[in-house]
């Protein structure tokens, strides 16, 4: 996946917003980070959030990592970082899954407020 599909998608979920920190763009839903793009040694690397059993699935593939600082602050997110990894379509869907998983960690208010109902 291009760092060019990578922002298109992020931004085609509802309510989605883009911001740079520390020169990487990442994406939000109600002020809360969903995926993470940059760069590894020049290839393009997404980070994103994931469920419990996701987390343990991926974490050991090859191409994927535990994302460096937020997963040794026990935070389950995954790094997608180098071949094999995960095919695009995978990449696509776990990046959905990040966005309703920080949906779902969202207030009732803060949701009904972004016109986001359950994801």
């Amino acid at each position: 996946m291009t760092a060019n599909d990578f922002r298109k998608l992020a931004l085609s979920l509802p309510q989605a917003t883009e911001q740079s920190h520390m020169d990487h763009p990442d994406f939000r839903v109600g002020g809360k980070i969903f995926a993470i793009g940059s760069e590894n040694y020049g290839e393009p690397s997404y980070t994103f959030k994931a469920g419990d059993i996701s987390y343990e699935l991926l974490k050991d593939q090859k191409g994927l990592r535990p994302a460096p600082y937020l997963a040794s602050r026990g935070l389950k997110w995954i790094q997608h970082h180098a071949e094999p990894g995960l095919t695009d379509d995978e990449l696509r869907g776990y990046i959905r899954l990040s966005y309703a998983l920080v949906v779902q960690g969202l207030s009732k208010k803060k949701r009904a407020e972004l016109g986001l109902g359950t994801p």
